[in-house]
């Protein structure tokens, strides 16, 4: 399960509420966030990894990498690679992809710097500021083996909605886990859907 933070106009107003809510359900996770929000709420970003969760690189400009050259998408990311550590004293590892846009070009940048690109699976919608029974039944719905949901910390409804989410997933059997617990061991694949799925290789 992965919580995403955006750039201004976003905010950290709920950040604290989210992480009250993991601490109480005992669960970690992966925060993605731009270099922007690191260096706006510095408190808010060490309190994250103070938390155990995972702090991880969301980009610095925010632009579409699909767009950019592969020096282009290597300097922003460790633009905010930089940032991050700075703060937390933690280089991350992660990066989800502005827009969750990325194809083989943006991967193949990623990973010339030791870097692994994510996706999600199950959007929670909580950016719409929809209700919190709504965000729930979204995710409920949906959630897999291996899912990778995507929640927003500025989202207006999810601190209400965490709850239920975090209650039924557990009934059902599932343990939530930062993004690095569920990465594929070798080399993988990224699908249109944001699911994992092991690269063939031929001999």
């Amino acid at each position: 399960m992965a919580c995403r933070t955006l750039p201004s106009p976003w905010g950290a107003d709920n950040t604290q509420k989210i992480l009250d809510v993991l601490d109480e359900y005992n669960v970690k996770t992966t925060f993605f966030v731009v270099s922007a929000w690191a260096e706006q709420y510095p408190d808010t970003a060490k309190a994250i990894v103070a938390h155990g969760h995972e702090l991880m690189n969301h980009s610095s400009k925010h632009d579409h990498y699909n767009s950019l050259t592969a020096d282009q998408i290597v300097a922003d990311v460790n633009k905010c690679n930089d940032a991050i550590e700075g703060l937390t004293g933690v280089r991350p590892t992660l990066i989800r992809c502005p827009f969750g846009e990325y194809d083989d070009h943006v991967i193949s940048a990623i990973r010339s710097i030791g870097m692994e690109p994510i996706q999600w699976d199950v959007d929670s919608l909580d950016w719409k500021g929809i209700s919190a029974a709504e965000i729930t039944k979204r995710v409920t719905g949906k959630v897999q083996p291996g899912s990778i949901v995507l929640f927003h910390n500025a989202g207006e409804h999810t601190p209400e909605a965490l709850p239920e989410i975090l209650r039924w997933v557990k009934q059902e059997g599932y343990e939530v886990v930062p993004i690095s617990g569920i990465l594929l061991d070798g080399e993988y694949t990224l699908d249109h859907e944001g699911r994992q799925h092991a690269a063939v290789t031929s001999n």
